[in-house]
Protein backbone atom coordinates (compact mmCIF):
# COMPACT_ATOMS: atom_id res chain seq x y z
CA UNK A 1 0.00 0.00 0.00
CA UNK A 2 1.36 3.44 -0.84
CA UNK A 3 2.10 5.97 1.54
CA UNK A 4 -1.21 7.90 0.37
CA UNK A 5 -3.59 4.89 0.12
CA UNK A 6 -2.29 4.58 3.95
CA UNK A 7 -3.08 8.11 4.73
CA UNK A 8 -6.29 8.02 3.49
CA UNK A 9 -7.45 4.90 5.08
CA UNK A 10 -6.39 5.89 8.48
CA UNK A 11 -8.31 9.69 7.47
CA UNK A 12 -11.18 7.43 6.67
CA UNK A 13 -11.22 5.05 9.76
CA UNK A 14 -10.52 8.33 11.79
CA UNK A 15 -13.56 10.44 10.43
CA UNK A 16 -15.86 7.11 10.99
CA UNK A 17 -15.27 6.83 14.39
CA UNK A 18 -15.07 10.77 15.04
CA UNK A 19 -18.58 11.19 13.79
CA UNK A 20 -21.69 10.96 15.32
CA UNK A 21 -23.89 8.15 13.80
CA UNK A 22 -26.15 9.23 11.11
CA UNK A 23 -29.40 9.22 12.61
CA UNK A 24 -32.71 8.90 10.40
CA UNK A 25 -33.57 11.37 8.68
CA UNK A 26 -30.05 13.42 9.23
CA UNK A 27 -28.86 13.06 5.21
CA UNK A 28 -32.31 14.70 4.18
CA UNK A 29 -31.35 17.73 6.25
CA UNK A 30 -27.39 17.78 5.19
CA UNK A 31 -28.83 17.65 1.65
CA UNK A 32 -27.16 20.88 -0.71
CA UNK A 33 -26.99 18.77 -4.01
CA UNK A 34 -29.40 20.03 -6.57
CA UNK A 35 -28.09 17.70 -9.68
CA UNK A 36 -29.28 14.56 -8.59
CA UNK A 37 -31.65 12.67 -5.83
CA UNK A 38 -31.95 9.66 -4.11
CA UNK A 39 -34.61 7.13 -3.96
CA UNK A 40 -34.86 4.28 -2.28
CA UNK A 41 -33.80 2.10 -5.19
CA UNK A 42 -32.53 4.63 -7.83
CA UNK A 43 -30.25 7.56 -8.61
CA UNK A 44 -32.23 10.49 -10.20
CA UNK A 45 -30.33 12.58 -12.24
CA UNK A 46 -31.50 16.18 -12.93
CA UNK A 47 -29.75 17.98 -15.97
CA UNK A 48 -28.82 21.45 -15.06
CA UNK A 49 -30.04 23.08 -18.60
CA UNK A 50 -33.56 21.87 -18.86
CA UNK A 51 -34.64 20.53 -15.68
CA UNK A 52 -35.12 16.74 -17.19
CA UNK A 53 -34.38 13.75 -15.40
CA UNK A 54 -32.52 10.46 -16.18
CA UNK A 55 -33.40 7.20 -13.36
CA UNK A 56 -30.83 4.99 -12.68
CA UNK A 57 -31.97 1.47 -10.78
CA UNK A 58 -29.77 1.01 -8.23
CA UNK A 59 -31.10 -2.40 -7.41
CA UNK A 60 -27.94 -3.98 -9.12
CA UNK A 61 -24.67 -3.12 -7.82
CA UNK A 62 -22.57 -1.38 -10.96
CA UNK A 63 -19.12 -2.95 -10.75
CA UNK A 64 -17.64 -1.62 -13.85
CA UNK A 65 -17.89 2.14 -14.39
CA UNK A 66 -15.48 4.08 -16.54
CA UNK A 67 -15.23 7.90 -15.39
CA UNK A 68 -14.95 10.57 -17.84
CA UNK A 69 -13.68 13.23 -14.67
CA UNK A 70 -10.96 12.69 -11.90
CA UNK A 71 -13.86 14.15 -9.38
CA UNK A 72 -15.66 10.35 -10.25
CA UNK A 73 -12.58 9.04 -8.62
CA UNK A 74 -12.00 11.13 -5.42
CA UNK A 75 -15.53 10.28 -4.61
CA UNK A 76 -15.66 6.66 -4.94
CA UNK A 77 -12.05 6.52 -3.19
CA UNK A 78 -13.33 8.15 -0.33
CA UNK A 79 -15.47 5.12 0.91
CA UNK A 80 -12.67 2.43 -0.59
CA UNK A 81 -14.74 1.73 -3.89
CA UNK A 82 -12.00 3.37 -6.55
CA UNK A 83 -12.10 -0.76 -7.78
CA UNK A 84 -14.82 -0.10 -9.38
CA UNK A 85 -13.20 1.81 -11.88
CA UNK A 86 -11.86 -0.04 -14.69
CA UNK A 87 -11.92 3.07 -17.53
CA UNK A 88 -10.75 6.77 -17.45
CA UNK A 89 -9.86 9.98 -19.44
CA UNK A 90 -6.42 10.63 -20.06
CA UNK A 91 -5.11 8.16 -16.99
CA UNK A 92 -2.05 10.45 -17.14
CA UNK A 93 -3.79 12.94 -15.02
CA UNK A 94 -5.32 10.24 -12.33
CA UNK A 95 -3.47 11.27 -8.90
CA UNK A 96 -5.00 8.10 -7.15
CA UNK A 97 -2.15 5.57 -7.77
CA UNK A 98 -4.13 2.50 -7.82
CA UNK A 99 -6.20 3.73 -10.42
CA UNK A 100 -3.43 4.85 -12.54
CA UNK A 101 -1.60 1.64 -12.22
CA UNK A 102 -4.96 -1.03 -13.26
CA UNK A 103 -7.96 1.39 -15.39
CA UNK A 104 -7.38 1.78 -19.15
CA UNK A 105 -7.20 5.03 -20.83
CA UNK A 106 -10.38 5.49 -22.96
CA UNK A 107 -9.66 8.56 -24.33
CA UNK A 108 -10.94 12.00 -24.78
CA UNK A 109 -14.67 13.67 -25.34
CA UNK A 110 -13.11 14.61 -29.03
CA UNK A 111 -11.52 11.09 -29.90
CA UNK A 112 -13.02 8.90 -27.56
CA UNK A 113 -12.21 4.73 -28.27
CA UNK A 114 -15.45 3.26 -28.85
CA UNK A 115 -13.66 -0.04 -29.43
CA UNK A 116 -11.86 0.03 -26.13
CA UNK A 117 -14.59 1.38 -24.21
CA UNK A 118 -16.95 -1.15 -25.60
CA UNK A 119 -14.06 -3.99 -24.71
CA UNK A 120 -14.03 -3.28 -20.99
CA UNK A 121 -18.07 -4.16 -20.73
CA UNK A 122 -18.60 -1.14 -18.04
CA UNK A 123 -21.92 -1.26 -16.18
CA UNK A 124 -22.31 2.78 -16.96
CA UNK A 125 -20.20 5.34 -18.31
CA UNK A 126 -20.21 8.40 -15.90
CA UNK A 127 -19.77 11.56 -17.85
CA UNK A 128 -20.47 15.67 -17.66
CA UNK A 129 -21.90 18.18 -20.05
CA UNK A 130 -21.63 21.95 -20.08
CA UNK A 131 -23.76 23.34 -22.19
CA UNK A 132 -27.25 22.03 -23.21
CA UNK A 133 -26.23 20.39 -26.23
CA UNK A 134 -24.66 16.78 -25.48
CA UNK A 135 -21.34 15.85 -26.61
CA UNK A 136 -22.10 14.09 -29.71
CA UNK A 137 -20.18 10.93 -28.72
CA UNK A 138 -22.51 10.23 -26.14
CA UNK A 139 -25.14 9.38 -28.26
CA UNK A 140 -22.43 7.12 -30.40
CA UNK A 141 -22.13 4.97 -26.84
CA UNK A 142 -25.65 4.89 -26.65
CA UNK A 143 -26.16 3.56 -29.58
CA UNK A 144 -23.84 0.92 -29.22
CA UNK A 145 -25.72 -0.14 -25.81
CA UNK A 146 -23.93 1.67 -23.49
CA UNK A 147 -25.58 2.70 -20.10
CA UNK A 148 -24.46 7.03 -19.95
CA UNK A 149 -25.19 9.02 -16.84
CA UNK A 150 -24.34 12.66 -16.96
CA UNK A 151 -23.13 13.90 -13.47
CA UNK A 152 -23.22 17.72 -12.73
CA UNK A 153 -21.12 17.77 -9.93
CA UNK A 154 -18.82 20.79 -11.78
CA UNK A 155 -22.11 22.90 -12.09
CA UNK A 156 -23.01 22.76 -7.93
CA UNK A 157 -21.90 25.97 -6.12
CA UNK A 158 -21.66 24.58 -2.37
CA UNK A 159 -18.78 23.21 -1.52
CA UNK A 160 -21.03 20.41 0.82
CA UNK A 161 -22.91 19.83 -2.06
CA UNK A 162 -20.35 19.00 -4.43
CA UNK A 163 -19.03 15.96 -1.75
CA UNK A 164 -22.78 15.14 -1.69
CA UNK A 165 -21.54 13.15 -4.53
CA UNK A 166 -20.21 10.67 -2.41
CA UNK A 167 -23.79 9.74 -1.80
CA UNK A 168 -24.43 9.17 -5.25
CA UNK A 169 -21.65 6.81 -6.20
CA UNK A 170 -22.06 4.84 -3.24
CA UNK A 171 -26.03 4.25 -4.57
CA UNK A 172 -24.97 3.37 -7.89
CA UNK A 173 -21.69 0.89 -6.63
CA UNK A 174 -24.04 -0.75 -3.80
CA UNK A 175 -22.24 1.05 -1.07
CA UNK A 176 -24.91 3.57 0.07
CA UNK A 177 -24.60 3.15 3.48
CA UNK A 178 -20.66 3.33 3.85
CA UNK A 179 -20.80 6.00 1.26
CA UNK A 180 -23.56 8.32 3.87
CA UNK A 181 -21.30 7.64 6.57
CA UNK A 182 -18.34 9.12 4.79
CA UNK A 183 -20.29 12.45 3.74
CA UNK A 184 -21.80 12.76 7.32
CA UNK A 185 -18.64 12.78 8.43
CA UNK A 186 -17.19 15.33 5.74
CA UNK A 187 -20.32 17.87 6.28
CA UNK A 188 -19.54 17.80 10.40
CA UNK A 189 -16.06 18.21 9.35
CA UNK A 190 -16.46 21.31 7.26
CA UNK A 191 -18.37 22.75 9.70
CA UNK A 192 -16.36 22.58 12.60
CA UNK A 193 -13.33 24.17 10.25
CA UNK A 194 -15.36 27.32 9.31
CA UNK A 195 -14.83 31.20 10.24
CA UNK A 196 -17.78 32.70 11.12
CA UNK A 197 -16.54 35.84 12.80
CA UNK A 198 -14.23 38.38 12.92
CA UNK A 199 -12.75 40.85 9.60
CA UNK A 200 -11.96 38.73 6.20
CA UNK A 201 -8.86 38.55 4.61
CA UNK A 202 -8.85 40.03 0.73
CA UNK A 203 -8.11 37.67 -1.31
CA UNK A 204 -7.13 37.88 -4.98
CA UNK A 205 -7.62 34.63 -6.74
CA UNK A 206 -5.90 32.73 -9.99
CA UNK A 207 -4.28 34.89 -12.88
CA UNK A 208 -5.01 35.78 -16.14
CA UNK A 209 -4.68 33.33 -19.81
CA UNK A 210 -3.82 35.49 -22.66
CA UNK A 211 -5.22 39.04 -21.17
CA UNK A 212 -8.29 37.61 -19.65
CA UNK A 213 -8.28 37.26 -15.58
CA UNK A 214 -11.19 34.97 -14.56
CA UNK A 215 -12.65 35.79 -11.16
CA UNK A 216 -15.49 33.49 -9.60
CA UNK A 217 -18.72 34.86 -8.75
CA UNK A 218 -20.07 35.57 -5.30
CA UNK A 219 -22.19 32.64 -5.45
CA UNK A 220 -19.01 30.27 -6.87
CA UNK A 221 -17.73 27.24 -5.30
CA UNK A 222 -14.48 28.47 -4.82
CA UNK A 223 -15.75 31.57 -3.14
CA UNK A 224 -18.06 29.79 -0.82
CA UNK A 225 -15.01 28.04 0.31
CA UNK A 226 -12.91 31.35 0.70
CA UNK A 227 -15.68 32.67 2.89
CA UNK A 228 -15.79 30.03 5.14
CA UNK A 229 -12.43 30.59 5.63
CA UNK A 230 -12.79 33.85 6.74
CA UNK A 231 -11.30 35.54 3.53
CA UNK A 232 -13.21 37.80 0.73
CA UNK A 233 -12.43 37.24 -2.69
CA UNK A 234 -11.76 40.67 -4.34
CA UNK A 235 -13.80 41.70 -7.53
CA UNK A 236 -16.58 38.30 -7.15
CA UNK A 237 -19.80 39.80 -8.41
CA UNK A 238 -22.44 38.89 -6.19
CA UNK A 239 -25.52 36.77 -7.04
CA UNK A 240 -23.50 35.34 -9.64
CA UNK A 241 -21.87 31.59 -9.64
CA UNK A 242 -20.24 32.31 -13.30
CA UNK A 243 -16.68 34.03 -12.89
CA UNK A 244 -16.33 37.18 -14.47
CA UNK A 245 -13.70 38.52 -16.85
CA UNK A 246 -11.39 41.53 -16.06
CA UNK A 247 -8.28 42.94 -17.62
CA UNK A 248 -5.12 42.44 -15.43
CA UNK A 249 -4.82 46.30 -15.17
CA UNK A 250 -8.01 45.60 -13.28
CA UNK A 251 -6.37 43.01 -11.12
CA UNK A 252 -3.76 45.41 -10.38
CA UNK A 253 -5.95 47.73 -9.16
CA UNK A 254 -7.82 44.94 -6.76
CA UNK A 255 -4.39 43.68 -5.86
CA UNK A 256 -3.71 46.81 -4.39
CA UNK A 257 -6.12 46.07 -0.97
CA UNK A 258 -5.02 42.37 -1.34
CA UNK A 259 -3.91 40.27 1.81
CA UNK A 260 -3.56 36.81 0.23
CA UNK A 261 -3.10 35.73 -3.91
CA UNK A 262 -4.12 32.12 -4.34
CA UNK A 263 -4.31 30.15 -7.50
CA UNK A 264 -1.62 31.69 -9.67
CA UNK A 265 -1.83 29.10 -12.68
CA UNK A 266 0.78 26.84 -12.23
CA UNK A 267 3.57 28.86 -10.63
CA UNK A 268 5.85 26.86 -7.81
CA UNK A 269 8.10 30.40 -6.87
CA UNK A 270 7.29 33.68 -6.72
CA UNK A 271 10.03 34.57 -9.39
CA UNK A 272 8.18 31.91 -11.24
CA UNK A 273 4.74 33.95 -11.34
CA UNK A 274 6.32 37.20 -11.90
CA UNK A 275 8.34 36.35 -15.24
CA UNK A 276 5.03 35.06 -16.00
CA UNK A 277 3.45 38.17 -17.41
CA UNK A 278 4.91 41.70 -18.23
CA UNK A 279 3.08 43.73 -15.49
CA UNK A 280 3.37 41.49 -12.57
CA UNK A 281 6.65 43.29 -11.70
CA UNK A 282 4.22 46.25 -10.74
CA UNK A 283 1.67 44.05 -8.38
CA UNK A 284 2.25 45.04 -5.06
CA UNK A 285 3.50 41.31 -3.88
CA UNK A 286 5.81 41.76 -0.98
CA UNK A 287 2.76 42.96 0.75
CA UNK A 288 0.77 39.41 -0.16
CA UNK A 289 1.47 35.67 0.96
CA UNK A 290 1.09 33.94 -2.32
CA UNK A 291 -0.35 30.05 -1.94
CA UNK A 292 -1.37 27.82 -5.17
CA UNK A 293 -3.29 24.20 -4.62
CA UNK A 294 -0.74 22.75 -6.35
CA UNK A 295 1.40 20.63 -3.23
CA UNK A 296 0.06 17.57 -4.45
CA UNK A 297 0.23 17.63 -8.12
CA UNK A 298 1.44 14.48 -10.16
CA UNK A 299 4.21 14.40 -12.30
CA UNK A 300 1.93 13.81 -15.25
CA UNK A 301 0.02 16.85 -14.69
CA UNK A 302 -2.58 15.51 -12.69
CA UNK A 303 -3.56 17.25 -9.50
CA UNK A 304 -5.09 15.95 -6.51
CA UNK A 305 -6.93 19.11 -5.64
CA UNK A 306 -9.26 18.18 -9.00
CA UNK A 307 -9.76 14.84 -7.64
CA UNK A 308 -9.91 13.96 -4.12
CA UNK A 309 -10.76 17.73 -3.23
CA UNK A 310 -14.16 17.49 -4.39
CA UNK A 311 -15.23 14.76 -2.19
CA UNK A 312 -12.59 16.42 0.73
CA UNK A 313 -13.84 20.05 0.79
CA UNK A 314 -13.13 20.19 4.15
CA UNK A 315 -9.91 19.13 4.05
CA UNK A 316 -9.07 22.21 1.44
CA UNK A 317 -11.06 24.61 4.13
CA UNK A 318 -8.55 23.23 6.88
CA UNK A 319 -5.79 24.71 4.41
CA UNK A 320 -7.57 28.06 3.65
CA UNK A 321 -8.10 28.66 7.53
CA UNK A 322 -4.39 28.32 8.18
CA UNK A 323 -3.38 30.11 5.69
CA UNK A 324 -5.86 33.25 6.42
CA UNK A 325 -5.10 32.86 9.80
CA UNK A 326 -1.63 33.09 9.97
CA UNK A 327 -0.53 29.63 10.74
CA UNK A 328 2.22 27.52 10.56
CA UNK A 329 1.78 26.33 6.50
CA UNK A 330 4.69 23.77 5.49
CA UNK A 331 2.23 20.66 6.11
CA UNK A 332 -0.68 22.10 4.10
CA UNK A 333 -2.61 19.15 2.64
CA UNK A 334 -3.37 20.92 -1.37
CA UNK A 335 -1.87 24.02 -0.89
CA UNK A 336 1.96 25.41 -1.55
CA UNK A 337 3.29 28.51 -0.73
CA UNK A 338 5.80 30.73 -3.20
CA UNK A 339 8.61 31.78 -1.60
Amino acid sequence: MSLRRLALTILSLMMCFSCRPVREGSLQDESHARWFSLDSNAVVLVSPFDGSRDTIPTERPMRRLVCMSTSYIGYLSSFGAEDAVVGVSGLQYVSDSSVRARAVDVGYDALPDYERILSLRPDLFVAYSVSSVQPRYLGVLRSLGIRVALVSDHLESHPLARAEYIRLFGALTGRRAEADSVYAAVCESYRARMVRNGPRKKVLVNMPYGDQWYIPGGDNYMTRLIMDAGGEVLGAVQGESESSVISVEKAYSLAQDADFWIHPGSSRTRANLLSAHPLFDAFPTGKMRIFNNIRRMEPGGGNDFWESGAARPDLVLGDLVRIFGGETTDSLYYYLELK
